[in-house]
């Protein structure tokens, strides 16, 4: 295929798979349909792309499982749904501690990776892989959080205001992925969209820091 100038550019179903990942991300509690069910839960995205919850056990054992974020209007995210138990060991126990730092203590004991197979999103319909697409800076996201919250809390604090519009008055890093940050306040986990996406973890910084003084340089 031949190139042009433009062949850089993300193509328009990029773009809206791109706003699809972020309203993802975005929109971490809503409720879970299972069989004729409907209970609260609260979520976080795997560095797999995948996502963890505390689970019921009638949910793991259902055969019809969906998830609107943040709830079931057509504004919302609609997602179909496999559930896999795992066990609070070995590898598996880091993503229940993902959850905790983004949610506290859960109310259920049982732990479930959450695939997406599908979603309806702004009027379509999208291959759940297209969701789940690995973190790129899952390797650095640790140390980032650690270095951010340590050292660089009034430029998140003044990121969040500036780029993102939220007031939050002791916030505290807990994810960051190249499409955003997730910023923990005092009673649930905020966004801050980045656009164009970060591509390492030297970025983040400098994009952390762009936003606290030029919100209009990587707010999407």
């Amino acid at each position: 295929m031949a190139s042009d100038e433009s062949s850089d550019e993300p193509s328009e179903e990029a773009l809206f798979i791109r706003e699809a990942q972020q309203f993802l991300r975005g929109h971490l509690a809503g409720t879970i349909r299972f069989d004729d069910e409907h209970v609260a839960i609260k979520v976080v995205v795997a560095p797999d792309g995948t996502l963890v919850a505390p689970v019921m056990v009638a949910m793991i054992r259902a055969l019809d499982v969906a998830l609107f974020l943040p709830d079931e209007d057509e504004e919302s995210m609609h997602l179909q749904l496999t559930l896999e138990e795992i066990r609070e060991t070995g590898d598996e126990a880091a993503l229940c501690d993902r959850w905790r730092i983004y949610h506290g203590e859960p109310e259920d004991v049982r732990w479930a990776r959450l695939s997406i197979d599908c979603a309806r999103f702004g009027g379509h319909m999208l291959d759940g892989l297209a969701l789940m697409q690995p973190n790129p800076l899952a390797k650095d996201e640790a140390r980032l959080c650690r270095e951010i919250n340590a050292t660089r809390r009034d430029t998140l604090r003044k990121a969040a205001s500036r780029a993102a519009g939220l007031d939050i008055e002791d916030p505290r890093l807990v994810g960051v992925d190249p499409i955003g940050f997730d910023v923990r306040g005092r009673f649930e986990v905020h966004r801050i969209p980045v656009d164009p996406p970060i591509v390492d973890a030297n970025d983040a910084l400098e994009v952390l820091d762009c936003m606290a003084d030029d919100p209009d340089a990587t707010a999407g």
